[in-house]
């Protein structure tokens, strides 16, 4: 939607200027020092003039600013009605009418009239366009020769031409089973998955990806021969050692034994979504966590799998955001690890991060930045931020949620992350999960059906 900005002034009530400008006059009149009386006289008719052309402006800015709040809003009602097919274009104007009247409320505006055009479906999407116009009468003005003051607006909605990819980074921590989160969160994030399906008309409108994470996240163990996985500390922690014709030697494990699970990368990689290269410090460090969570799910436009992908998670570990930001990005993004679909320029592509944690970051791949107990310093937290900034500036919208039902501190990096006050949520009960989810779910379809 593209919405006109406009300043709303209210305006003072025409009575109250009178009175005030004839108490002054009086005064004025009654001066016996001078020529005020007739400098006053010369001086009111400009004065009146100005203040008085100044009210009627106000008025109709006020008729005009509340026409295209009342627009926006048909115009979006409007562009989803169309798209679930529940009107048809002969009713469009009828809808669009009915919408308005009900939205505009203002009582200085004369001869209001509103009209919608809409161009039915291209491969590059729909559009309506409301427009509206109507007048003020004016009270001071028309002295001049001016009885009303006319206005104009309009507002567009285009959809269908928007493609959206849609991240869930789920925390599947061990706290995660406590006071039925973990069983709250499932069918919250199932209901998400349709209702973010839903939104889809043609194959490719929408592409969802699941992202389980506690301290690592899970890649998937049969990728142990890719060239994107740096091994230098899984190898130093899963060896066999012992003697050998009396020499000490270590030699390490089958990388076939891996489990699946990295860490994060060297600073600043972990900040950041670079494609992986031969250099190591690029890489992604393997690590056999013993509570390493279910496999992520790149990109995909099967949501049964997403919904089935979320069924099979289970709570163990400690929290480290960081990683299931950055791998929630991964899936985001085109080129090694994960290999996201090629973007169609033909469309608006939003790609979007959801974040649900339900604790404060305790570890992560540095052991001076926290215990799996308690975080030192910030230091995860620090590290997360630089991350959030760059994800925000490559134009990835991100959503977060902080489950907090133990009194917690609310989240600050969380709501640090998300992009604006309105994609942050803490929720302090599982039965707010639901709601939680819901509320983004309906966010997420005014990005897929507004311009």
């Amino acid at each position: 939607m593209a919405p006109r900005n406009l300043i709303s002034v209210a305006p003072m009530r025409n009575s109250v200027i009178f009175n005030r400008v004839r108490t002054a006059a009086g005064q004025f009149a009654k001066a016996d020092q001078g020529n005020i009386a007739v400098l006053f006289a010369i001086a009111a008719v400009p004065i009146l003039s100005f203040v008085g052309a100044a009210i009627d402006y106000t008025r109709a800015n006020s008729a005009r600013s509340s026409m295209q709040a009342a627009l926006d809003s048909t115009a979006l009602m409007l562009a989803k009605d169309l798209s679930d097919n529940t009107i048809t274009s002969s009713q469009i104007n009828t809808k669009a009418q009915a919408y308005f009247t009900a939205l505009y409320t203002n009582t200085d505006a004369r001869a209001v009239t509103v009209s919608a055009t809409y161009s039915a479906s291209t491969p590059q999407g729909s559009t309506i366009v409301i427009t509206g116009s109507g007048n003020v009468p004016t009270d001071f003005m028309k002295i001049a020769g001016f009885p009303q003051i006319g206005f104009d607006s309009s507002s567009t909605s285009v959809w269908g031409n928007v493609r959206m990819r849609v991240a869930l980074a789920l925390d599947v921590t061990g706290s995660m089973n406590d006071d039925g989160k973990m069983t709250a969160m499932k069918p919250a994030a199932k209901a998400l998955i349709d209702q973010i399906g839903a939104l889809a008309k043609n194959p490719g409108d929408v592409y969802i990806s699941v992202v389980p994470f506690a301290k690592d996240v899970n890649v998937g163990a049969s990728n142990y021969n890719q060239s994107w996985i740096n091994w230098s500390e899984w190898d130093d922690d899963n060896k066999s050692c012992g003697w050998n014709n009396g020499n000490y030697t270590c030699t390490p494990y089958n990388h076939n034994t891996w489990n699946g699970c990295v860490t994060d990368r060297d600073q600043d990689y972990d900040t950041k979504n670079t494609t992986p290269t031969s250099a190591s410090n690029t890489k992604f460090y393997a690590e056999q966590y013993n509570a390493c969570p279910a496999q992520l799910l790149p990109l995909t436009t099967d949501f049964a799998a997403a919904k089935s992908k979320v069924d099979s998670l289970v709570p163990n570990g400690g929290t480290n955001q960081p990683i299931g930001i950055a791998w929630g990005w991964q899936s985001l993004t085109q080129g090694a690890p994960l290999n996201a679909p090629a973007e169609d320029p033909n469309y608006t592509n939003k790609r979007v991060l959801i974040v649900m944690s339900d604790g404060l970051n305790t570890q992560d791949r540095w052991p001076a930045y926290g215990n799996g107990q308690v975080q030192y310093n910030n230091s995860i937290d620090n590290r997360q931020k630089i991350q959030c900034d760059n994800i925000k500036a490559a134009g990835v919208t991100i959503y977060t949620m902080h489950v907090n039902t133990r009194g917690d501190p609310t989240s600050a990096v969380l709501q640090y992350c998300a992009s604006g006050s309105d994609k942050f949520t803490t929720v302090t009960s599982s039965s707010q999960i639901m709601t939680a989810f819901t509320a983004i779910g309906t966010s997420l379809s005014k990005l897929r059906v507004a311009k």
